[in-house]
């Protein structure tokens, strides 16, 4: 597949992946990917920990699902999230950014209007809507083959001091790398940020991994293969009509309409 390609391709995925555990040889290409992206006076500041095992996986599922709840009952995510909220073509289409709405999970179609005011709030959490989402997101998360820890070490990630921000920089570049190639290898990605969301959940699964006191973990994510029907399709990029905002300063939104949701494993 051309670079250019694979760059088109790139999406999230939120929805469930193939059963099939991820190859040796394709985890293997995954961290390569991730090594050789550019890091400041090559500190290569990144570490990353690959979890296979069953029981740990079931534990960060639950974590991450109880995390959506929490979110979602106590209204902390839609209020800071809601900047980013679109629920028409023609408002993607003059923003330019944020996730389009159309196709809502099924607890919330009822009351799409009114789902992130105070009064939709309260509606969700008489209906239940976020014990439900957060048990989808439980069952996303544990039915994923293969999950990533992103880690960086501390000695190069300071606060306060350049370092960190090259570090932090660095970062994105490895997984940027590792993002592209699992559209080579016919994989999904996603990340799974809802314990970052909710005080106190993120420290369980750093425990739970037992990260030592030298590196800090900045991420994890979900990743398996997914079915052919669902990879993403190719773009006809010569006839795409690219709408330059005022400016000239152009945007393009990366994921397709129906895949705009992306709550069942992180924002």
């Amino acid at each position: 597949m051309e670079f250019l390609e694979v760059v088109r391709r790139r999406k999230t995925t939120n929805g469930p992946f193939l059963p099939d555990p991820v190859s040796q040889e394709h985890q293997r290409l995954l961290i390569e990917a991730a090594s050789r992206a550019p890091s400041q006076l090559n500190s290569q500041p990144w570490r990353f920990v690959l979890i296979e095992d069953r029981a740990t996986i079931e534990q960060i599922a639950e974590i991450s699902g109880a995390s959506m709840t929490t979110a979602m009952s106590n209204g902390t995510f839609f209020e800071r999230y809601k900047p980013y909220f679109r629920f028409s073509q023609a408002e993607m289409d003059e923003e330019r950014s944020g996730m389009l709405f159309d196709k809502l999970p099924a607890p919330l179609r009822p009351f799409t209007s009114q789902a992130f005011t105070p009064r939709g709030q309260k509606l969700m959490n008489l209906l239940r809507v976020p014990q439900t989402l957060g048990e989808e997101n439980r069952k996303l998360v544990a039915g994923s083959p293969l999950l990533i820890g992103v880690m960086l070490d501390r000695s190069e990630n300071r606060p306060g001091e350049l370092s960190s921000f090259y570090s932090i920089f660095s970062m994105g570049a490895a997984m940027e790398n590792l993002w592209l190639t699992t559209v080579e290898l016919g994989m999904g990605i996603q990340f799974v940020s809802f314990p970052m969301e909710v005080p106190g959940q993120w420290e369980r699964i750093v425990s739970l991994l037992r990260v030592p006191d030298s590196l800090e973990l900045m991420a994890v994510y979900r990743l398996g293969y997914v079915p052919d029907e669902q990879r993403r399709p190719a773009i006809d990029w010569t006839s795409h009509e690219r709408k330059l905002p005022s400016q000239f300063v152009f945007r393009e939104s990366c994921e397709t309409p129906q895949q705009g949701w992306d709550a069942p494993a992180g924002p």
